[in-house]
């Protein structure tokens, strides 16, 4: 396969750090003392009138590219902290757990390290798993949760039963840590309403992103993508006592919108369910504005916006 003259990934995560560090935010690691290493962006320096908000990322990429072009819209308003999970970015394990609970854990653990106390989160995908567990185990520091396209009501048998398009989990994992273009494309695919065109793009652009994203710590992550299914069942899933928002993409096909509906239920009157209309799982890349928005109304008024998508935020993209 032909070499690229240039890393466009590499460039682009140059533009990313910077963004970041021009937000307020360092870069910093956090040795755990148990085999464990956390990257995480933190403010350079902390404005105790604001509010804390941790921001968790997904698979896929690391930290910087799911909240880059998020950033500069919530620095303003909060001390935000963005960690990489472990197998991401900078950070990394030793140990053999693989379970979101481990990760929250090693998220908390930093939070504690950078002497944050309270804090709201929102969890993106598998991000939404971990902060879910974070809020879960520990309901006095956690404060109000935002759960973002994240099946965190799913149960091992939907897999078979066919809720997914896909029905293995091996399969899954070959398209959620993609190591081929092809695999590439098929991810880009399942994640936006509306792809990019990847399909112009030379071959050699999508291996350079490979190859800075998903080639560390493969089978780790595919560990993480069978951890989240294996025996889970709604019956163990602890209900949560904070206020939480759940975003969905109208035509999410990673976690289907029947999920989200789960997870209201579950939840009760504490949650609200916002649907994106127009927009896939990655709806904060697709509706970056209404997203933005929607967080400020919750996290920022302590207003829950109207079930599903209200009218008024449909035109801000």
């Amino acid at each position: 396969m032909t070499q690229c003259l240039f890393s466009l990934t590499e460039t682009r995560n140059r533009c990313y750090r910077s963004l970041f560090s021009g937000s307020g935010l360092r870069s910093t690691i956090a040795d755990l003392k148990d085999g464990t290493v956390m990257h995480c962006w933190v403010p350079k320096t902390r404005t105790e009138s604001k509010p804390n908000l941790l921001l968790i990322h997904g698979l896929g990429a690391n930290a910087l590219w799911q909240w880059g072009d998020f950033i500069q819209h919530v620095t303003p308003l909060f001390n935000v902290y963005v960690p990489d999970l472990v197998f991401f970015g900078g950070s990394y394990t030793q140990r053999g757990e693989r379970s979101e609970r481990f990760q929250a854990e090693c998220v908390m653990r930093v939070m504690e390290a950078n002497m944050v106390r309270r804090v709201s989160l929102v969890g993106l995908s598998y991000g939404g798993f971990v902060g879910y567990s974070m809020a879960a185990m520990y309901g006095d520091m956690v404060e109000r949760v935002v759960v973002c396209g994240s099946g965190v009501c799913m149960e091992e048998k939907d897999i078979k039963e066919g809720l997914f398009p896909v029905t293995d989990l091996d399969e899954a994992a070959n398209i959620l840590v993609p190591q081929t273009p092809h695999r590439l494309k098929q991810l880009v695919g399942y994640t936006f309403f509306n792809p990019p065109p990847l399909r112009w793009l030379p071959s050699c652009f999508l291996l350079d992103f490979i190859e800075a994203m998903c080639r560390d710590y493969e089978q780790e992550k595919r560990e993480l993508i069978k951890a989240i299914a294996k025996d889970r069942k709604l019956s163990d899933i602890p209900k949560i006592s904070q206020p939480t928002l759940i975003m969905w993409g109208e035509h999410d096909q990673i976690f289907p919108l029947e999920l989200g509906h789960r997870l209201k239920r579950h939840l009760g009157d504490n949650a609200q369910l916002v649907v994106i209309k127009n927009a896939g799982h990655a709806f904060n890349v697709e509706k970056t504005k209404e997203f933005c928005a929607i967080l400020k109304s919750f996290l920022v008024d302590f207003q829950l916006p109207a079930e599903s998508s209200p009218s008024k935020w449909q035109n801000l993209n």
